[in-house]
């Protein structure tokens, strides 16, 4: 699937082997300049039917809270625990999303406008992509229980500093 076309969205093409950090913060650099919020995409995501009017609720009823539209298996081995422990708490309390303190996926997010220049401020270039992003916006993370996007399971082309092959399954928990 092409997302640029199926979503008609703007794309930054890492044509210099930049790495997953540096095109998120590409990606965030051209947000901070657009006058509406904006969803970042990574190439692998797989839209959900529907996705577009989805984000757009998701987006109304937080306007002003880091959203994050994927929560995966698998990847970070370390906090899939916490994660299927809030699944079932939010099941038991029927809500339809959990928060996390962090950001753990970077498929697909959307940050507030107002919170961007903060983020690139305190940006770190050595942590992966999607640490580097969350933790530089220090707040509370929305997932919705269901994802809006799948990730692609294939082979990853990203450079580990553990230089470690990645095999854990990187598939959504829930999709809407």
């Amino acid at each position: 699937m092409n997302l640029k076309h199926v979503l008609n969205a703007h794309f930054l093409l890492d044509d210099k082997d930049g790495g997953a950090n540096a095109n998120h913060r590409r990606a965030i650099e051209w947000a901070s300049q657009q006058d509406c919020r904006v969803v970042i995409l990574e190439d692998d995501a797989l839209l959900v039917d529907g996705f577009t009017e989805k984000v757009t609720a998701w987006l109304d009823r937080f306007p002003d809270d880091l959203l994050s539209f994927y929560l995966g298996t698998g990847r970070p081995p370390q906090y899939q625990l916490e994660v299927a422990t809030k699944l079932i708490d939010s099941d038991q309390c029927q809500t339809d999303y959990i928060t996390m303190s962090r950001l753990i996926h970077g498929v697909c997010y959307s940050i507030p406008q107002h919170r961007i220049g903060d983020v690139l401020t305190r940006w770190d270039s050595a942590k992966p992509a999607d640490y580097a992003f969350g933790d530089a916006y220090g707040g509370d993370v929305i997932y919705p229980c269901y994802s809006l996007v799948d990730h692609a399971d294939s082979t990853t082309v990203e450079r580990h500093p553990d230089n470690e092959q990645r095999t854990e399954r990187r598939r959504a928990w829930r999709l809407a």
